[in-house]
């Protein structure tokens, strides 16, 4: 069986982003409804400052379903949550949630249905080669279960240690990094739109990111 997951983009109140975190992972509804908290991310470049981007992962698309936008409605410092419900494609393997404080960046694509399955052996391909020589993590990359139309709609979530790895990983060095960059490369110019912006983990278990970002 595979794991459903529901992706939330969550406003809350001014500086509230730290303790709305902190309820996610606790909200009654959520347990009850057999859910559980994957991750909660602040904003660091290109969203707002009292934006979270949550993901939560349930036991399948029933679940999932039937979640919807109620596991956080009881939490005071919500303004509004837009939740849609996405299911895993090369990654994740499993529902164990990243766990390292590091830069994380949500990449969103739009591809069209045929150049799908190239798209998605480009990613496969070029994702070790990717992961060894920038130190860096594919988390997962989801497919939206509703489409915009005719396109295939994914989140791709990566995790380097920091943005200077951010601005290494785009200048390749010898010809295993030029091949990488020439696969990634090529999956960009196959989705018919893209954007990107980078957060921190607030439920990472290791360090806590104390910077004012955005």
């Amino acid at each position: 069986m595979t794991n459903a997951y529901i992706h939330h983009r969550i406003d809350v109140k001014p500086r509230e982003w730290q303790a709305t975190a902190d309820a996610l992972a606790d909200a009654p509804n959520l347990s009850q409804r057999g859910g559980a908290l994957y991750g909660a991310w602040r904003s660091q470049i290109g969203r707002p400052r009292d934006e979270l981007n949550a993901i939560t992962v349930w036991p399948d698309l029933d679940a999932a379903t039937s979640a919807g936008d109620d596991p956080f409605a009881d939490i005071e410092a919500i303004i509004t949550c837009d939740s849609a419900i996405m299911t895993p494609t090369l990654r994740p393997k499993t529902p164990e949630p990243p766990r390292r404080q590091g830069n994380y960046a949500f990449r969103w694509f739009e591809t069209l249905p045929a150049n799908w399955q190239e798209f998605l052996d480009l990613c496969e391909a070029a994702w070790p080669g990717f992961e060894s020589a920038y130190d860096s993590q594919i988390i997962g990359m989801w497919r939206f279960l509703e489409d915009n139309g005719d396109l295939r709609r994914t989140l791709l979530m990566t995790r380097r240690p920091n943005l200077a790895v951010w601005e290494r990983s785009k200048i390749p060095q010898g010809e295993a990094e030029t091949e990488v960059r020439r696969q990634l490369s090529r999956r960009y110019d196959l989705c018919e739109a893209t954007h990107v912006f980078t957060t921190t983990l607030l439920t990472a278990e290791d360090s806590e990111d104390s910077v004012r970002w955005a």
